[in-house]
């Protein structure tokens, strides 16, 4: 990993186990970009003005575009992604969220990193079940822009 700040979790499947309770660390900051916004507002057809009309959304309490919450929330993935490898795996598979929470809005021009903490391991049939708590900071904002409960479905070779 490139900075004090990143580290993530590798580990094989029989080490994943153990891992319960470890912080994995964060991503490196990243821009959120106005083209982002709209290619996600493209892709979901939610063309909401506070996310895609800069000039309208001025106006709101925000003072400026800002991601949408299903936007935010898919940063869990690359996050997840990056911050928790295991070399083993066939697959992993998202099984679902247990608890997610917009504390903070993403404004379009700030910063954003997601950080992981491995939750809880638990066994499923062919694999592990990992609970992961997974928040999208924005830099400069005393509260987190998203929180989410993430269950992985981790399988190893059959």
């Amino acid at each position: 990993m490139t900075s004090a700040n990143t580290q993530g979790v590798v580990t094989d499947i029989a080490g994943l186990r153990d891992r319960a309770g470890t912080h994995a660390g964060y991503t490196e900051w990243q821009e959120l970009t106005q083209e982002r916004v709209n290619q996600f507002a493209d892709a979901t057809d939610d063309h909401q003005f506070i996310h895609v009309d800069p000039e309208r959304a001025k106006q709101t309490p925000f003072g400026g575009t800002i991601a949408h919450g299903f936007l935010t929330l898919s940063l869990v993935a690359p996050t997840s992604q990056q911050l928790m490898q295991v070399s083993d795996a066939m697959m992993g598979v998202n099984y679902g969220l247990d608890r997610v929470r917009f504390p903070a809005p993403l404004p379009v021009g700030a910063e954003w990193r997601g950080g992981l903490e491995i939750l809880e391991v638990s066994e499923i049939s062919g694999g592990l079940q990992v609970k992961v708590k997974v928040t999208i900071e924005v830099k400069g904002s005393e509260k987190p822009a998203c929180v989410a409960e993430s269950l992985v479905r981790v399988y190893g070779a059959q």
